[in-house]
């Protein structure tokens, strides 16, 4: 697996708003996370790369609520980015969480159809060190065959999950960390400085065949050594 390149500015968001219009201008399968800090991202990225037509937008996870919920990893995203756009993507690949945990990540799977790797991969590090919606030790880590699972929430808001497994994270030609705030400084240090170990799943995700990236704001980068 590749090694991890941590970059740390005081505006991750725009950097990474700078990778996603990056991205967008290069074309391919793109996937969004959820988070504030990708909001802030997001709505930079419509502005500097309007047209996404070249894009087909996918999801690392989803929070098992219809499209229009505030809580919605999607409605966050049409908000922020995609209502913004001049030129919308050539597709857009919602988790249909209103299906329910199992039933929406076999939907998920078929939709995935033959697609082996994206081309760009956003995550975002939660303060327990969790990435998608994996969670610190829990079986959905050992998934190794199916692309799509559901999930257990183990933090706010706890509502069931859809998520992509490891094997297709790390599958993923350019992985990318979004991660800012003094909140989150422990995690990143176990996630990005430590040994891998499924008490912190972002330390998981580094990719096979590709790059992989933390850009962190000094807050969350300052227990790095």
């Amino acid at each position: 697996m590749s090694e991890i390149d941590v970059v740390v500015v005081d505006d991750p968001g725009a950097a990474v708003a700078d990778m996603l219009a990056d991205a967008a201008r290069a074309g391919g399968h793109v996937v969004l996370t959820g988070g504030s800090t990708s909001a802030v991202a997001y709505e930079l990225a419509a502005a500097r790369a309007p047209d996404w037509s070249r894009v087909e937008v996918w999801w690392g996870d989803e929070r098992c609520v219809p499209p229009d919920d505030d809580r919605s990893n999607y409605g966050m995203a049409k908000r922020t980015l995609l209502d913004n756009l001049a030129e919308q993507p050539s597709a857009v690949h919602r988790m249909r969480g209103e299906l329910g945990r199992e039933a929406g990540a076999e939907d998920y799977d078929r939709e995935l159809g033959e697609l082996a790797r994206f081309d760009f991969l956003l995550l975002g590090l939660g303060s327990d060190g969790h990435i998608a919606s994996l969670y610190p030790d829990q079986p959905t880590l050992d998934e190794t065959e199916r692309r799509v699972v559901g999930a257990e929430a183990h933090l706010e808001p706890f509502v069931d999950r859809i998520t992509l497994t490891l094997p297709m994270l790390r599958a993923a030609r350019a992985i990318v960390f979004l991660v800012a705030g003094d909140d989150k400084a422990d995690a990143c240090a176990r996630a990005f400085a430590g040994e891998p170990t499924r008490s912190t799943p972002g330390s998981l995700v580094r990719a096979v065949a590709g790059t992989t990236t933390a850009v962190l704001d000094p807050g969350a980068a300052r227990l790095l050594r």
